[in-house]
C-alpha cells in the first residue's frame, strides 16, 4: 500500500519527537519507587508511580554511583532526567540523571512501623533464631505452585542432592488471600516433621511483597517448630518475614542452597574421612605388626618349649657323659673284680678241695682249725671236691707229739 511506513520508521519518528520536545528533555517527577533492581552491571532499573499512573525508569551506571542512598521500594523520590522512547521496543521510558528524596511512600513507613514493632516483641530476637540442619532429608516449600522461583529451588536442590524429599504447598503469594493462604502452608507443613521449611517467591514491588510483611505471616514464622528460611524477592528486597525467619536467604535460588547440602561436598568429606580412617588404621596395623614381631621374636626366646628342648638336649649331652662314666666305672671295677676274682680263686676253699684238699667240720658245724677243736669218738663232717662224708674219731696225732 503506498505510503505505509515500517515500524522502525514511526519509532524513529517518534524518537524524533520526544527529542524536539523541550519539556520531555529536561524533566522533573514527583512520585513513589516500586520494582527498585541494581543490575549486576550497575544500571538502576526502576518504576515511579502515583496513585493513578506508573512510569518506568532507568538509571546508568555512570549516575548510580553519584547517588548518596541506597534506594528501595516505597521511598517518595524527585527523578531529574529525560523521557525518551527505547526505539527497539517501541516503549518510552524516564532516563534519570539525578534522583533526590522527597519523603517516605505510604507502605514503605507501614513497613518501618512494623519493623519496628515487631522488633519491640522481641519476634527479631537472636535467641529464638532457631539452627537450620546441615543435612535436611525432608524440605517443606510454600510458594506459588508455578513461576521461578519453584523453579529455581527444584531445580538447585536436584543439583545439589538428588535424595532429598521436597514438599511443596502451592500458596498464593500476592493479592487478596495471600497471607492467609502462606500461613496455611507454613503450619500444614509445620506438622509433618520436616527438616526445614522454605517460604518465598521472586521478586516484584513492595505491593507485590506485601503478603509477608502481614502480622499473621510474622506470628506463623515465629511460632513454627520447624526452622524457617525467608527467601522473599531479590537480593535488595526485606520483608518482616526476612527478619523473623530462622535465616534469610538472597533469593529462592540461595535458600535451595542453604537448606539442601551440596551430596558431592558431603561424599568429598566422607572421603576424607575415610581415607583418614584407613591412613589411621593401617599406621595402627603397622604398629602392631611390629609390636606382634617383637614379641613374638622375644616369645621364641622365652618359649617354655625352646628352654625344655635346650634343657633336653642338655640332658642329653649330661645322659651320654654319665654313660660314659658309667662304662669307664664298670670297665674298671670289672677289671679289678676279675682281679679280685682271681686272687680268691688262688684261695678259694673250692679250688683247694679240687687239688685233693678237704674240708672238716664238727656235727654241730664248727670249723676244725686245730686237733684241740675235736676228740676221740667225735663225729666229724668231711668235704671234699665233689661231695661229704661224716666220720668218727679213733686216733688224734698233734704236730710234734704221739697221739691218744
Amino acid at each position: 500500500m503506498a505510503g505505509s511506513f515500517t515500524v522502525s520508521q514511526i519509532n524513529r519518528y517518534i524518537k524524533n519527537m520526544f527529542l524536539q520536545d523541550f519539556i520531555l528533555n529536561k524533566v522533573s517527577i514527583t512520585g513513589e519507587l516500586s520494582n527498585c533492581k541494581y543490575h549486576p552491571s550497575g544500571h538502576l532499573f526502576f518504576t515511579l508511580k502515583d496513585a493513578n499512573g506508573t512510569l518506568p525508569a532507568i538509571m546508568y551506571a555512570s549516575q548510580v554511583k553519584n547517588l548518596k542512598v541506597r534506594l528501595t521500594d516505597g521511598m517518595k523520590v524527585i527523578v531529574h532526567g529525560r523521557i525518551d522512547i527505547f526505539e527497539r521496543d517501541g516503549k518510552y521510558q524516564l532516563y534519570a540523571s539525578h534522583i533526590e528524596l522527597n519523603g517516605i511512600g505510604e507502605l514503605y513507613k507501614q513497613f518501618e512501623a512494623l519493623k519496628i514493632q515487631f522488633e519491640q516483641m522481641g519476634y527479631f530476637s537472636p535467641q529464638y533464631k532457631r539452627p537450620i540442619p546441615k543435612y535436611a532429608r525432608k524440605v517443606g516449600i510454600v510458594t506459588a505452585s508455578s513461576g521461578a522461583a519453584i523453579q529455581d529451588i527444584i531445580n538447585i536442590s536436584h543439583r545439589r542432592n538428588p535424595y532429598v524429599s521436597l514438599i511443596l504447598y502451592p500458596a498464593l503469594v500476592q493479592g487478596s488471600g495471600a497471607s492467609k493462604s502462606i500461613v496455611k502452608g507454613i503450619q500444614t507443613l509445620d506438622l509433618m516433621e520436616l527438616d526445614v521449611i522454605i517460604i518465598g517467591r521472586g521478586g516484584g514491588s513492595i505491593e507485590d511483597l506485601w503478603a509477608f510483611n502481614e502480622e499473621i505471616v510474622a506470628e506463623a514464622i515465629f511460632n513454627s517448630n520447624t526452622p524457617i528460611i525467608s527467601a522473599v524477592g531479590h537480593e535488595t528486597d526485606f520483608t518482616i518475614a526476612d527478619f523473623v525467619a530462622d535465616l534469610r536467604a538472597p533469593t529462592p535460588s540461595a535458600a535451595a542452597e542453604l537448606a539442601v547440602s551440596d551430596i558431592r561436598v558431603i561424599e568429598g568429606v566422607l572421603q576424607g574421612y575415610l581415607s583418614a580412617l584407613k591412613n589411621v588404621m593401617y599406621q595402627r596395623i603397622e604398629k602392631y605388626y611390629t609390636y606382634l614381631e617383637a614379641v613374638s621374636t622375644k616369645l621364641k626366646y622365652l618359649n617354655p618349649q625352646a628352654m625344655v628342648d635346650e634343657k633336653r638336649h642338655y640332658l642329653c649331652q649330661i645322659r651320654d657323659k654319665l654313660d660314659i662314666l658309667i662304662a669307664s666305672c664298670l670297665s674298671k671295677k670289672r677289671h679289678e673284680l676279675e682281679l679280685y676274682a682271681s686272687r680268691l680263686q688262688g684261695v678259694s676253699p673250692l679250688e683247694k678241695l679240687g687239688q685233693g684238699y678237704s674240708y672238716t667240720e664238727t656235727i654241730e658245724g664248727n670249723m676244725v682249725k686245730s686237733v684241740k677243736d675235736i676228740k676221740v669218738s667225735d663225729n666229724v663232717n668231711i668235704y671234699v671236691k665233689d661231695g661229704c662224708f661224716t666220720a668218727t674219731i679213733y686216733k688224734i696225732t698233734e704236730n710234734g707229739g704221739n697221739g691218744g
